[in-house]
């Protein structure tokens, strides 16, 4: 198989897909059809997806890496046009829901105390069941502490929704601190608002959980993510310099 030939299979496999490839997912495309009967390796395929990236580039659909792999998509400008094919009211998740989801992503591992610590309210269990149940966050396992507290971190399918392909290509972290929520979180919680479900808004409390209470606030306002307005420069809180014991999920 010749190399426009590979670039073909490649592309065809790409737009047919209904989940991110990965690259071994990729090298199976060519078993037993390089040269000589030798596989095709990665840095082929790398190569190939770089190549195909310039194919595509001023088009309305774009290639992008994420964390589970690759896949084609439409280019952020295309999504105003396509929601008119689907005027749908886009989801919407409260303002607890979401500072509860940034302080997870930001801070993680960190335990339900630790939420709430922060947040200086109670952290209502269907909040944690909701965030789990859409696969953005997950126990990876348990503090070693007297009742062995879960401890909550992101997914991969977190990083794919919001176009990721790591955790270090969020927005730089404002300083969080207990009376410093929810101001001092805004701009990670605009970034959420508009990277999660392609723009979903921000409920003031309509959909707030029973117990996960925040005095009302204004709604925020969207920025997209990946690039996202500037944000305002980073401060360390110091609150990570002593990891946490884990003891794995069993």
């Amino acid at each position: 198989m010749n190399t426009t030939e590979a670039k073909k299979v490649l592309e065809t496999a790409l737009l047919c897909a209904h989940e991110p490839l990965s690259i071994n997912d990729m090298k199976k495309l060519y078993v037993g059809d390089g040269a000589d009967g030798e596989e095709v390796g990665a840095d082929t395929i790398r190569t190939m997806l770089e190549e195909l990236r310039a194919d595509w580039s001023g088009k309305g659909i774009e290639i992008v890496g994420l964390s589970t792999g690759w896949r084609f998509q439409s280019r952020p400008e295309m999504k105003r046009y396509l929601e008119r094919l689907n005027p749908e009211k886009p989801p919407k998740y409260s303002r607890a829901t979401l500072e509860t989801l940034a302080i997870i992503a930001y801070r993680q591992p960190v335990t339900r105390g630790d939420i709430e610590e922060i947040r200086g309210v109670t952290v209502n269990s269907q909040t944690i069941k909701m965030l789990e149940d859409r696969g953005w966050i997950e126990a990876i396992g348990h503090r070693d502490v007297p009742g062995r507290p879960s401890l909550f971190a992101t997914t991969k399918q977190f990083l794919d929704d919001l176009g990721l392909t790591s955790l270090d290509q969020l927005p730089p972290l404002q300083q969080v601190s207990k009376d410093g929520v929810p101001d001092a979180m805004l701009p990670e919680l605009q970034a959420l608002e508009a990277g999660l479900d392609g723009g979903a808004t921000v409920s003031s409390g309509d959909d707030a959980v029973a117990g996960d209470t925040q005095p009302k606030t204004d709604d925020v306002s969207a920025a997209r993510l990946p690039g996202a307005a500037p944000l305002e420069s980073s401060e360390s809180t110091g609150a990570d310099e002593t990891p946490p014991q884990i003891v794995p999920t069993e």
